[in-house]
């Protein structure tokens, strides 16, 4: 599996549990600069984000991918519909946790987050009364 990340650069510890929770291992880990310029059109900023990744078409749509997002909330939003739109459906994501009483603080990966089944099991709630 491919990280595409866009975060605080990830640990040895943090990758293992990836592997550890997906059963596959991460192969490469893509860092993406997601400094953003806030006076600036967010917009452009996130497709230069995208762009960065420096996949193929077909890579975007073939990869197995797994997607550390931005910490800010506009800019990972609008990187996920970016992202969507490469690959065609949503691209998994990793949650990160702070380590309870960590001194200096520390960040565990709590979970992968399957955006896709999210959005398919979300469809059949849209003909519920």
């Amino acid at each position: 599996m491919i990280i595409l990340n866009f975060s605080h650069p990830l640990t040895p510890d943090q990758l293992q549990q990836v592997e550890t929770l997906t059963g596959q291992e991460v192969e490469q880990v893509i860092e993406i600069n997601s400094h953003i310029h806030p006076q600036g059109d967010i917009l452009p900023q996130v497709v230069r984000m995208a762009d960065e990744c420096a996949l193929s078409p077909a890579e975007w749509q073939t990869l197995p991918l797994l997607v550390n997002p931005p910490s800010l909330n506009f800019v990972a939003v609008a990187l996920l519909a970016e992202l969507h739109g490469r690959c065609g459906y949503f691209p998994a994501h990793l949650r990160l946790r702070p380590v309870s009483g960590a001194m200096p603080p520390r960040y565990e990966v709590a979970e992968i987050l399957d955006l896709q089944a999210l959005r398919e099991a979300a469809r059949q709630n849209r003909w519920r009364p």
